[in-house]
């Protein structure tokens, strides 16, 4: 039986099947936070990775953006080969790590900024799935980053795939922070039965007040939907609200944790790379208070 993540340490997590990670969320009743980074960018601290600053400000899962799973690069490790660059990364930090994929047909017109232009090996597909699994990723995100026009139909199909290649091993979440491009389909749109059905264990949407008609009551429908269907769900900040005032974290963060998501997700983007770390804490601290908060800060990952 799996601890609640908030008693959970490094040798705890490295033992973890995907059923005890999925328990230990559950069991943690809306006091997980997940941190999103990108790691093929400078590193606000220069040789610390992004991921290792968020998980020293109290992240209790890192989601890894932008990673290529066919050419990984995380700025700011050691000197490692690229087979390895997941378990180093786990090594260092003593958490799970998630990266997103992306359900981008081969000849899809995407038009968006160039920082955000797609690679194969961000590409959603079975392929990238199975590299994912090998490099020891424990759950990848079927999402859009801006403009990239990922559709919901395309996460439904991608999750039947993934679920018969990947499902039993890794931990899958859907669903879109925004848009992602494609107008039509915008936050109110999640298809959250016809995603648990296709596969996913953790449904995304996004949290109260970050996208334009997501309010805490409508947030918390769509939860409650989530949670009848037996999954998990994940509220994020995909608006680079993570870059806002602490003022502002935390009226997002009571508004999600009233709504009653699992996890708490905070954006890439206070900075590029990664969320405020003064955001980080402030709104662990709004969810869980200080005691949790300095817990997961101050916990070895030699324990």
């Amino acid at each position: 039986m799996a601890k609640r993540m908030l008693d959970c340490c490094a040798s705890d997590f490295a033992q973890f099947t995907k059923a005890d990670l999925l328990e230990s969320i559950q069991k943690s009743e809306g006091r997980v936070i997940a941190c999103e980074t990108i790691g093929s960018v400078q590193p606000l601290l220069g040789n610390v990775t992004n991921a290792e600053f968020a998980a020293s400000m109290g992240a209790d899962i890192l989601l890894l953006n932008l990673f290529d799973v066919q050419q990984p690069v995380i700025h700011g490790l050691p000197p490692v080969e690229p087979g390895e660059t997941i378990r180093l990364l786990k090594k260092l930090t003593g958490r799970p790590v998630g990266i997103n994929l992306e359900p981008v047909a081969d000849d899809a017109e995407i038009e968006t900024d160039p920082m955000w232009a797609m690679s194969a090996g961000r590409r959603a597909t079975v392929e990238n799935a199975l590299r994912a699994k090998k490099l020891g990723i424990d759950f990848v995100l079927l999402t859009g980053n801006p403009g990239v026009g990922v559709t919901n139909t395309a996460i439904e199909q991608t999750l039947r795939r993934f679920k018969e290649a990947v499902g039993d091993s890794i931990v899958l979440a859907a669903g879109k922070m925004h848009a992602a491009g494609i107008l039509s389909e915008a936050a109110e749109n999640i298809m959250i039965a016809s995603f648990v059905e296709a596969g996913a264990d953790i449904i995304l949407l996004p949290a109260p007040g970050t996208v334009p008609g997501i309010t805490q009551e409508y947030a918390q429908r769509l939860i409650t939907c989530a949670h009848q269907h037996g999954a998990l769900t994940i509220t994020s900040i995909g608006t680079s609200q993570e870059g806002a005032d602490t003022d502002t974290i935390k009226r997002i963060a009571l508004m999600c944790k009233m709504a009653g998501t699992d996890i708490h997700h905070l954006g890439d983007t206070g900075y590029f790379g990664m969320a405020l770390p003064e955001n980080i804490m402030a709104y662990s601290i709004a969810v869980r208070g200080v005691r949790h908060t300095y817990h997961r800060m101050a916990c070895s990952i030699a324990r």
